[in-house]
């Protein structure tokens, strides 16, 4: 079972999410906060697999304690799903570099979120369409770095640059298994040696690298 704790300050909200995790057949509500403080304290005690994680909230918002929860070395097996009504840039740049896996808008269908749940769970990073845009538009308002492999890079083979700049351009491990002619096993180890690299949770914030360190440049 995918244990799942709730993080929004309305509790009609966080009633209909637990009934809808609790329904699935393989998640489970392990706990709800109404703050984002209690978001934080809650994770430490209750370790769940994710957070379904609001952004609005009263003493400390989803992105603060998203930060915190990430960057935990207690918490390194729990994963934050955002889920907000506000489709903003400054939302969806902020989730993801606070270490965020997934940002969802709270109008989902039930089971497109039970299914990002899933993916989450899983270690992987889901990002709408409409997200991955503003992800994209965002760097576009940032200056390119002067150097096209910073120091970041060091230590990554030329391989391996070359399966997170297509990372980067938003291909699957299936799309990057036939782009590089490999096979999925090998494409997924490759990841996971960029990932422990790069001291990256997940693949949401290997998009972010690739745009940061140059590797990708908005509008290829």
């Amino acid at each position: 079972m995918i244990s799942v704790l709730i993080a929004d300050d309305q509790a009609l909200l966080r009633g209909s999410f637990r009934a809808l995790v609790d329904l699935s057949g393989d998640c489970a509500t392990v706990g709800e906060a109404g703050t984002g403080a209690e978001a934080v304290d809650r994770a430490v005690e209750l370790l769940p697999d994710v957070v379904l994680m609001d952004v609005r909230m009263p003493e400390m918002d989803g992105i603060e304690a998203t930060r915190r929860i990430c960057g935990d070395p207690a918490l390194p097996g729990v994963r934050v799903l955002i889920l907000t009504t506000f489709d903003l840039d400054e939302y969806v740049y902020g989730a993801l570099r606070a270490g965020a896996s997934g940002f969802l808008l709270k109008d989902t269908p039930p089971a497109d979120l039970l299914a990002a749940i899933r993916v989450v769970a899983a270690g992987e990073a889901l990002l709408a369409p409409s997200v991955t845009r503003r992800l994209i538009a965002e760097f576009a308002r940032r200056p390119q770095p002067a150097r096209p492999v910073p120091r970041r890079l060091e230590g990554v083979t030329e391989r391996e640059r070359e399966v997170l700049t297509l990372i980067g351009r938003g291909l699957s491990n299936t799309e990057l298994a036939a782009h590089l002619c490999l096979s999925l096993a090998t494409v997924k180890t490759h990841i996971g040696r960029i990932l422990a690299k790069l001291g990256a949770r997940d693949r949401a914030q290997l998009v972010i690298v690739a745009y940061e360190t140059g590797l990708v440049t908005v509008g290829e």
